[in-house]
């Protein structure tokens, strides 16, 4: 629980200040659509930092697997969707796209753990 609550802190910090870089110092550096694909890192790192921060709330009051296991989910996405995004549009390696993918499966399937948690949890408290 509290690791993922100190990890949603610290990526939650990350993404304001990556967004910050990228309005300010990156605007005039990257044409429009690699500045784009910069912000689309920070959107989705910033919606799963608000998922990691729910999980890690969800935690304190259980011990379910499903959560743990979404937990991770989410914060590899993160690294492997935002990251991917970063790398590329700093670089111009438009190869790092390839692995973007795997973030976005990575963070698809946090989300069904938080299902199979939310259904599991029906079923043990009928």
């Amino acid at each position: 629980m509290r690791c993922y609550l100190a990890v949603a802190g610290v990526s939650g910090a990350i993404a304001v200040g990556l967004g910050a870089f990228a309005a300010h110092g990156l605007k005039h550096q990257l044409t429009d659509r690699l500045l784009g694909v910069f912000q689309t890192g920070v959107q989705y790192q910033f919606y799963h930092t608000l998922a990691l921060l729910l999980i890690g709330l969800l935690l304190s009051n259980s011990h379910s697997r499903w959560l743990k296991v979404s937990g991770a989910l989410f914060i590899l996405g993160m690294l492997f969707f935002s990251g991917s995004l970063y790398v590329l549009a700093l670089s111009g390696i438009h190869w790092f796209g390839v692995i973007t993918p795997v973030g976005g499966v990575a963070l698809l399937a946090g989300w069904l753990s938080l299902v199979g948690f939310v259904v599991s949890e029906k079923r043990n408290g009928e």
